[in-house]
């Protein structure tokens, strides 16, 4: 998002024998960006949690972005990766992508399996979170504090 470049295009093309299509210095980053990958677990245990989606909403906008294969009536199986999703967003600054993410959870809508979209809702409004710097333990903390 912050590039302006399909990487998966250009690894397709790459794979299907042909050149990248551009050059590093041709690589310049803007704005910043934000993705939350949507699993079909509890938000809590990260206990998988396959079974049937009665309803999905995917959010939009400008500078939101849904990569997913679900819809309503697709059913989760138990035997693959949990990933169901990811919400990505993009603005200018970083409080702004964030502010987009927040606005972009609230309306996603799965029902009839559990995710982690809950999880998600509550770091993008977690002060520590919003300020940056975090580590990537930084999650594992939080909720071994919270039990």
């Amino acid at each position: 998002m912050i590039s302006g470049i399909d990487i998966v295009r250009e690894q397709l093309m790459i794979a299907g024998g042909r050149p990248l299509s551009i050059k590093q210095e041709d690589v310049t980053l803007t704005g910043h960006s934000i993705e939350c990958r949507i699993n079909a677990e509890d938000p809590r245990t990260f206990m998988p949690s396959p079974g049937t989606i009665k309803t999905f909403h995917a959010p939009g906008g400008h500078g939101v972005r849904v990569d997913s294969h679900v819809y309503s009536g697709y059913t989760v199986p138990p035997h693959y990766d949990s990933l169901i999703g990811k919400v990505i967003t993009y603005a200018d600054t970083r409080e702004g992508a964030l502010a987009k993410m927040r606005q972009a959870l609230d309306e996603l809508v799965v029902e009839g399996i559990r995710t982690n979209a809950a999880l998600h809702r509550e770091l993008v409004t977690d002060t520590s979170f919003m300020a940056g710097g975090v580590s990537i333990h930084y999650l594992e903390s939080k909720l071994e504090h919270e039990r």
